[in-house]
Order: structure tokens, then sequence, then C-alpha cells
């Protein structure tokens, strides 16, 4: 590898960790810097309240209880016993450094000293632990001791969940690595660099003896962004060693095809995907590794374009599906994955650094509204795992003490992040990104910005300049690619400024600025439309960049609040048929037609031209991020007449199979998808897992087996299914017991369970030398389905 190389050797306490140097092929391109969040304050009425409810809900987690699993590992007792939930079950200690992240975020987007007081209180102790082991290390993966010593002696056995048999243990540390880091860089605590320091170079001994390919071979297992952590660390020490091993931890398995501009996403679970590519962004601004930016950026095209639906999330049941095929989106309760957005966000802001292109800003813009802020229930602050595009489904959220996801570790960092992106700065230019309400204090240049909007509600936002002195720099308005036909336009003092959008999509006014002048931005804001991007009959209306949904109804919405079991994040409750949706029927070009203003000051619209079966009917459209606590349509399926209408509910109740079979399951594994047999207790040996066409399966030529609750001891039947056409021989086992096939199906096989109890354990063993074939599902069936 070259030398390592970062012009700037520090970064300065509070910021970002924004881009220090740019890639060589970018030198006369300077990068764009990002504000300190606490040079931003939230003035606007809707993301401040979203900061503020998330802060009553980090400050209401208790710190002892996510500090636990670091201080049992570390050989200290616990002042209280963990959490449960994803915490106990192991992946403990995971949101502890999501914590120590959204205490330092709330700290330096707010200034809140409850906050940093917390801040503190975790830090000393996560020192106390590291002390006390003398190694460096700080983690809560279970029996962690045990388990690294064997990861250092090359002892690898990794999967796509697990290593070793645990739980994404290298996911698990990315997160404390993560909290560190922004301590350090949002809260100015050294003793957080002091301990990220420790604990990376911890992480340069665990693996100075093992191979390239070894390492490889584990990144088959999720590592969240290890790669990223590892260059930041690098540029915050200045030691090249760290660099070195973050390019070790770059996953070239995923990295290499994109590089090629091949995707082969289809099939893989997409937040295990996303950070790896962050990390190579990320390494390849650092190193000037122009093929990795390459990469990294098809990736971001092919997610955004192709990939994502009008909130800005993807992915169902956490995977990737066919981009030529979003049926899966579309039927599944298990939607877009809030962690994902996250994470896509990430990517955007680093390639607006790099690029400086408004399409990055675009897409974070219409994620923030319509997916992040949307997550959060505005009464109680809690969180949402899973966003179901299924017509008339609903959002399960998070409780402070019984809810311990991924999805609630990004979001308590979340919505303390607002200030970022919406300002951004780069030698004598001023971006203005979003339309947000908020002050911007530019120290360097003695300069404030207030801007005041009521935005979406009104296609407007003022900027006034606060400056001590006058000074020449370029104003740059972002020109967003939702405001059509050249009709933005901008006045300084009162008198109209003629320019036009640039290459990038920003508006510039270059001048030199004087205390109190004022620049007026105004915009028309529309009903725009937008199809799956698999070009199927569905469509979302936008008004602006917020996509618009409908309340259906209120009833049988099980587990609306999650308790603390594996799979509480999902929504469980019954799933409305097809043939009860509101379907669009319209023969017009322009969809558009059909939205009415009701509201302007309420942004409420009313969509005409649906129809229920053969009764017409109209419905309110909202603002997607204020609808809660209901059942929603976001994607309206659009037929051009009745008639189409009606041979579309006769194939509706032919082929509504999913929606039947869930009525009639117990409880169910979907294979090879890591949530679904993480919580279900999987174990195997001699098994791996796949994809075909974007379904998931696990096969063995060894056993794996998973446990199972008989709810109310309803369960009669074992239903397994496979994709190989039932065409081999293996054992099914029930607590032991080998069971006999009672009926066999197409795809797949009926077994008649013995008298059981609440848990069991189903177990699938290769026969001989057939092995297990690809199993897509086991279910437990209260009758046969037909």
């Amino acid at each position: 590898m070259k030398r390592f190389v970062c012009r700037n050797k520090i970064i300065a306490v509070a910021t970002a960790l924004v881009l220090s140097t740019t890639a060589q092929a970018q030198q006369n391109s300077p990068s764009i810097s990002l504000f300190k969040l606490s040079d931003v304050r939230l003035k606007d009425d809707l993301f401040l309240h979203a900061q503020n409810l998330n802060k009553r809900y980090v400050l209401e987690l208790d710190a002892d209880r996510l500090l636990a699993p670091y201080l049992r590992e570390t050989g200290l007792t616990p002042k209280k016993p963990s959490y449960t939930n994803w915490e106990n079950s192991g992946l403990d200690g995971h949101i502890g450094g999501h914590y120590v992240s959204a205490l330092a975020l709330l700290y330096a987007a707010t200034g809140d000293q409850a906050a940093y007081e917390k801040l503190d209180y975790v830090l000393k102790e996560l020192k106390r632990c590291q002390d006390n082991l003398g190694t460096g290390y700080i983690g809560g993966v279970p029996r962690s001791q045990e388990f690294w010593a064997d990861v250092k002696q090359g002892k690898i056995r990794a999967g796509g969940f697990d290593l070793n048999g645990r739980w994404v243990p290298l996911y698990n540390i990315h997160k404390i690595y993560a909290g560190l880091r922004d301590a350090y860089t949002l809260a100015g605590r050294e003793d957080a660099k002091d301990m990220l320091i420790k604990l990376t170079n911890w992480g340069v001994d665990l693996v100075s003896g093992l191979s390239d390919e070894q390492i490889q071979d584990m990144l088959r297992s999720e590592h969240g962004g290890l790669n990223e952590v590892l260059a930041d660390a690098a540029v915050i020490a200045n030691d090249p060693r760290y660099m070195q091993l973050a390019e070790k931890f770059t996953h070239l398995q995923i990295l290499n095809p994109l590089v090629a501009h091949k995707d082969e996403l289809t099939g893989k679970h997409a937040n295990t995907q996303i950070p790896k590519i962050i990390g190579a962004k990320r390494i390849a601004d650092l190193e000037g590794k122009k093929d990795w930016d390459d990469g990294a950026r098809f990736f971001w095209e092919t997610v955004v374009n192709k990939r994502s639906v009008a909130i800005g999330g993807n992915s169902a049941s956490e995977h990737f599906h066919p981009s030529t095929d979003f049926s899966n989106m579309m039927s599944n309760i298990e939607g877009p994955e809030t962690c994902n957005t996250y994470n896509m966000m990430k990517l955007s802001t680093q390639f607006f650094q790099s690029d400086g292109d408004s399409k990055f800003v675009d897409y974070y813009e219409r994620a923030m509204y319509n997916h992040i802020l949307s997550s959060q229930h505005p009464e109680h602050g809690g969180l949402v795992y899973f966003t179901s595009m299924r017509p008339s489904h609903y959002r399960v959220y998070s409780q402070p003490h019984t809810s311990f996801w991924c999805c609630v570790g990004s979001g308590i960092e979340n919505h303390s992040k607002y200030g970022e992106l919406i300002y951004a700065h780069r030698d004598k230019e001023l971006f203005v990104n979003l339309f947000v309400a908020s002050e911007l204090n530019w120290q360097e240049k003695g300069l404030q910005v207030i801007q005041s909007t009521v935005f979406p509600k009104e296609g407007k936002s003022t900027l006034a300049i606060k400056t001590k002195k006058s000074q020449d720099f370029a104003l740059k308005i972002r020109y967003p690619s939702w405001v059509k036909n050249e009709s933005l336009t901008v006045k300084v003092n009162g008198k109209s400024f003629k320019s036009s959008k640039d290459d990038l999509g920003y508006f510039m006014v270059n001048r030199k600025w004087k205390n109190n002048d004022k620049v007026e931005i105004e915009f028309p804001v529309e009903v725009n439309v937008e199809q799956l991007p698999d070009h199927s009959p569905y469509y979302a209306f936008r008004y602006g960049p917020v996509v618009l949904a409908a309340k259906t109804d209120t009833s049988r919405m099980l587990g609306l609040l999650a308790d603390d079991s594996r799979g509480g994040h999902i929504a469980k409750g019954d799933q409305v048929s097809m043939t009860e949706i509101p379907h669009l029927v319209s023969q017009a070009s322009t969809l558009e037609e059909h939205v009415e203003m009701v509201s302007p000051r309420d942004l409420r619209f009313q969509l005409n031209s649906l129809q229920v079966k053969n009764q017409p009917t109209q419905m309110e459209l909202i603002p997607f991020y204020q609808l809660h606590d209901s059942r929603y349509i976001i994607y309206w399926p659009k037929v051009e007449s009745s008639s189409e209408l009606e041979q579309k509910l006769v194939k509706y109740e032919r082929d509504d199979y999913q929606r039947r079979i869930n009525a009639l399951t117990v409880d169910h594994i979907q294979c090879g998808q890591q949530q679904s047999e993480s919580d279900h207790g999987i174990q195997y040996d001699q098994s791996t897992i796949g994809s075909d066409n974007g379904v998931q399966w696990r096969n063995a030529t060894g056993w794996f087996s998973y446990q199972l609750t008989n709810r109310n001891k309803r369960a009669k039947y074992l239903w397994i299914s496979d994709l190989e056409g039932n065409n081999k021989d293996y054992n099914v086992l029930v607590d032991g017991q080998i069971l006999k096939v009672d009926e066999q199906k197409e795809n797949g096989r009926y077994y008649v369970l013995p008298q059981i109890d609440d848990k069991i354990k189903v177990t699938l063993q290769a026969k001989g030398n057939i092995s297990v074939p690809k199993i897509k599902e086991v279910r437990l069936l209260a009758q046969k389905f037909d």
C-alpha cells in the first residue's frame, strides 16, 4: 500500500470529520465542508420538535443498563442488569455504542448540559472497563475474551450473520468505535480519542497474524462500517497502520463488482452492504482511490435510482429484491428499513462533499422528510424499524425500555442530525441546501445567516445576513429537482437577481455582502407523481419533496407499541386484501390532475377518481410524516377502467396466497434472512445460505435448527417450503422426534405435529449423502392451506 497521505493531520474538535483532503483526481476542486452541528440551530417547529422529543427519549434510557455488557465482559460487576431484547440475546452492547454517538450528537446540536453529563458518565465507565482489561478492548460481545482469542488464532467460521457462533460481533464493536469517534469529534472529549486509539491498536493486534484471505473470509459476516471508522481513526491519530487496517476491512467481494459497474445486489442483505460502501468512499477520498470512488458512485446511483421507493427507503425484509420486480416490496409487511436510509443519507453527504452536486441533497431531502422524520412518533417518540409499502398496513413503534433494535440505535442519532446539511461551505462559497428555518453561525467569517421559512407549506424562504464587515462570497442556493421550468426566483434587498441554475443544480449570487442584506427565494411547490422504478402500475404522490399518504383504518393493529420480544418490531396484524384497496381508475397521462388542494395551511389534499370494487370514492392525502397510529396507503394501484379493475379483483382472489397463509400461521421463519433466523435461535452445522432471484434460502449437508413458538398451542401442522421441486429426501425432527411426511406438494411438505409445548425445536437434517435442499420457509400452521 502507498504511504498514507492526509494534509490536515488532526480533525478539529466538534467537527463531523469532514473530508480533510481530496482524492488526487479532485485536487483542483477542494471538497466541501459541513458546518459543526453546534454552528447551526434549528428554528423550524417540525424538526425542532423532533429533536426535543428525541432528547427526551435518549435521556430516559438507563446508562447503567446499557453499560452492563461492557462491565461484564471486562471483569467488572454491572451496576444494573442488561436491558432485554437484542441487548441480552447476542447483540449485547450494540445500543451502548449508538448511545454514545446519540449523546454526542445531542450535545453538539443543542448544547444540552444533561446530555453532556450523561456522556461524561458513560465515557468514564467505559474507560474503567478498558483500563481494567488492559488490552485496549471495549465491547459487550458475549464471552468476548474466548471469542476474540479464537479469531486472533485464525479460528474463523463466518456466516452472513454470525462469526464463530456469535451474532455479528464485528457489527457490534463497530458501534463503540463510532461512538468514541463521535464523542471526540462532536463533543471534544479527549478521553474518547485516547480510548479510540487504544481500541484501534487492539484491532491492529487482533488481525496481525491473519492473512488478507482470512480477513476477507471474516468479512462475510456483517461488520457495519468498520472500514469507515478505522479510516477516521487514521486521520485522528495520524497513524498509517489504521488506514492499512481500514483497507483490509473493506469487503472486496462486494466492492469489486461495483467497480466493474455490475449490479449483483439482488438477494443481499441491504444494510450489511451500505456501510461497507460508506467506508470505501471514505478511504477513496483520503487515499485517492478513484476506482473505489467509482464503485461507490455506481452503488449510490443503483440504489437510489433503481432500488428505492418514494420515501427514499429500499429493501423488503431487509434484503434487496430484483430491481426489475418490486412486487415483494408491495406485498411484504416488512418494507424499507430505517437503518438503510440512515446510511444512504451518510453516503449522499459524502458525495455532496466531494462533488457538490445537488442531486445528492435532493435524495437527502426526500429521505429526511419522508423516511427519517416519519419514523419517529410525534408524541411518545417511539421509533420505527420497517415502513411497509403494502397498501393499508401499518408501522410498529419502539418503547425506551423494551426495544433495542438496530433502528433504535440509528434512530436515537437521526433526530439530532437535522442541522448537518442545511448549510455547507467551501472557500468563498456558502451553500444553502435545505429550506429549514434555522440560524447559522459561520465563525471563521464572523457571519450569521438567519433563514426564515414555513416550507413545505409555502414555497419561499428568506435569508437575513448579519456580518461584522462587508465581504465577498458566493451564495449558492440549491435549485431542487422538483422545481420545474426554471421557476425559482431570487431577490437581493428587494431587487431581482438574474442568474440561472448551474450544471450542479445551484443558483449562485456572487457579490459583496453587507450587514442586514436580505435574500428572498421563491419557488412553486406542486403535486407530482412517482411510479415504482420497475414501471409496475403503482403510483405515489408528492407535494414538492413531501410524500403524501392516506389513512385507511385503525383496526387490528397488533403490537402497535413493541414489547421486548425478538420479533416485536414487526407489524404482525392482519393484512388487508388487495380486493379492499382503493384503486386509481384513470386514463389520464398526468395523474396529478386527480389531486385537489384542500388546505394549503394544513397540507391537506383530496385524491379523486378512486374506486373500491365497484364503488367510487375519495380519500384525503396528508404528508406521510404526519401520519401515525393508522393503516395507510402511499402507493396507489392504477387501472385504466372499471372493467380492468374487475379483472384485477378476480386475479387478487385467485393469487392472494401470502395474505391467506399468513392468517393461518402461528409462527414463521424466512430461511436465510438474518432477523427471522436470529429471532428463532438459528443453529447449524455445515449449512449455507443464498438467494435465487431475490428469494433467500438455507440448505445443509449437515443440519440446521430453529426454535419456534406455538402460541396458545394452536399449531397442528408444520409446513416446509423449498425451491428445488421437493425431490430430495431429508429428516425433519421436532424436539428430537423424526416426523413422517403427511402430504407432499409441488413446493413443499406438510407434517402433522405431535403434542407439543409452547416452544419447540425444529431440525432439518441431511440424510445420507443427500443434502437438505434450498429451504425457503418454515411455518407452524393452525390448519392446512389450499
